[in-house]
């Protein structure tokens, strides 16, 4: 059960260990973009790939027969997003397994790529629990640590890094598992913290922020939410503005600006006044052209330059 990318490079990843599902379980087709196209879920292009029967159901209580009939020796989740009821869980031999990519009990829920990076961790992980009917607190099976060495890591890198790492241990934990070789680890409660669902909301920059944690926002929310900000305009029009990749640039001693003021530092880039430093911005893109480093869109926009952001 999965349904975004995280959850397709793990049913790939099966497939190539020599495991076959008998059934794959996504969420429904969704509107994706701004033309809003109806779109199916990687999980589901992945299992039609391999011709694997797939059903997308919009309550997964709906699919406790066929799951029962099916009689499977264990159930596999990934990026599922809903809570499977007890008597589901219950239903194959082995019960239900989770990839989830994180070091649990930290960063349960839907967004702990982000987190990590958010909080600027040396460290991440994945973790296999035995599911039960609360979000991310089953027991632990196995986890494997990663080391974030790359501090100029995305979130669409550090997803791909984990899931390759997802994939690799599910593979050497699913036969100690089924031979009865393991013995899950309640997690600590005590120790337990909570990621939530983002929005597009969450993308706009507060500047009033340090410009580290500025970076690290514009790396998390790759790709989604995005950050973005709001420039004034000389013909007073507000016009959003995407931020791509930045840096950090340290302020010199004793000199401040208003916060959101935009300079030229140098190498003839945008620098934005943060609450601590500037915030250097690499690439850029207004909405519905195209995307710019520095130097291209102070060219074509020189009006930019001292412009006070929002």
């Amino acid at each position: 059960m999965g349904t975004p990318e995280f959850g397709a490079v793990i049913l790939e990843g099966l497939l190539k260990g020599g495991y076959e599902p008998v059934l794959v379980v996504t969420e429904t087709d969704k509107p994706v973009g701004r033309k809003q196209i109806i779109t199916p879920p990687p999980v589901k292009i992945a299992a039609e790939k391999f011709n694997i029967s797939i059903e997308q159901p919009e309550e997964i209580k709906n699919l406790k027969l066929k799951i029962k009939n099916l009689k499977p020796d264990l159930g596999i989740a990934a990026a599922y997003g809903k809570i499977i009821p007890k008597d589901i869980l219950d239903i194959p031999k082995y019960g239900f397994i989770n990839i989830h990519p994180s070091l649990l009990p930290k960063y349960r829920g839907p967004s702990p790529i982000q987190a990590a990076i958010l909080n600027g961790d040396k460290e991440t992980g994945v973790s296999i629990i035995l599911m039960n009917e609360k979000m991310d607190s089953g027991d632990i099976i196995s986890n494997s640590k990663f080391k974030i060495q790359n501090s100029n890591l995305t979130c669409t890198e550090l997803h791909n890094k984990l899931a390759e790492s997802g994939t690799e241990l599910l593979l050497e934990t699913i036969p100690k598992w089924i031979k009865g070789e393991i013995k899950p680890v309640p997690q600590d409660e005590s120790k337990a913290t909570y990621t939530k669902i983002l929005t597009k909301e969450d993308g706009r920059i507060d500047w009033k922020k340090t410009a580290e944690e500025l970076e690290r926002r514009v790396r998390a929310f790759d790709p989604w939410p995005g950050t973005h900000t709001f420039w004034q305009a000389m013909n007073n029009e507000i016009i959003r503005v995407k931020i791509l990749k930045a840096r950090v640039y340290q302020s010199p001693a004793n000199k401040t600006y208003p916060i959101g003021k935009v300079l030229v530092v140098p190498q003839n880039e945008i620098g934005v006044q943060c609450g601590e430093d500037f915030l250097v911005v690499e690439k850029l893109q207004m909405e519905g052209r195209g995307i710019m480093n520095s130097e291209e869109f102070l060219r074509g926009h020189p009006d930019f330059a001292g412009a006070i952001l929002k």
